[in-house]
């Protein structure tokens, strides 16, 4: 059974871009829900990248992908309708967390390392985790907070 990967794609570009998208993700969407199966946009080859729970809302694409994010997939739809988005993606039991986006053509990635997933820890007595001599409820915020120090890195290389 597979590990699921959440992903978020917010896209942006001209207002009619993103009617067609909806309209695209919409019919996905519902093909999805018909089909009982996973689903791929009709202009791109199936290779078992699908999405699955696919639902749109404003200009904002969430569905769930087996194991790992399907970067390149939203990259070929990002070019095919001239948009760019910002992609988190997050599949913590395999230790996938990070943030891709694609404007102008260009695409950037930044993720957390096996290492960075090493900076804090679980206590079980208490069910949180430690970071940096914090406490916190969920591993989330943390990885939000290593995320945006290699945000900052790349920023400023």
């Amino acid at each position: 059974m597979a590990n699921w990967c959440s992903n978020t794609v917010m896209f942006t570009g001209e207002q009619s871009q993103l009617v067609e998208l909806e309209k695209l993700f919409n019919e996905m969407a519902e093909k999805e829900r018909t089909e009982n199966k996973g689903q791929v946009p009709p202009f791109i080859e199936e290779d078992g990248n699908w999405l699955f729970e696919i639902t749109w809302d404003f200009d904002t694409l969430n569905y769930e992908t087996k194991w790992s994010p399907n970067i390149e997939l939203i990259q070929e739809v990002a070019m095919h309708y001239g948009v760019g988005f910002v992609y988190g993606y997050c599949e913590t039991g395999n230790g996938i967390f990070g943030e891709a986006t694609f404007e102008n053509g260009e695409l950037q990635d930044i993720y957390l390392e096996p290492s960075d997933f090493e900076q804090y820890e679980f206590d079980d007595e208490t069910n949180t985790y430690t970071f940096e001599g914090e406490t916190y409820e969920s591993d989330l915020e943390i990885m939000e907070i290593l995320l945006d120090r290699k945000r900052t890195e790349a920023i400023n290389l």
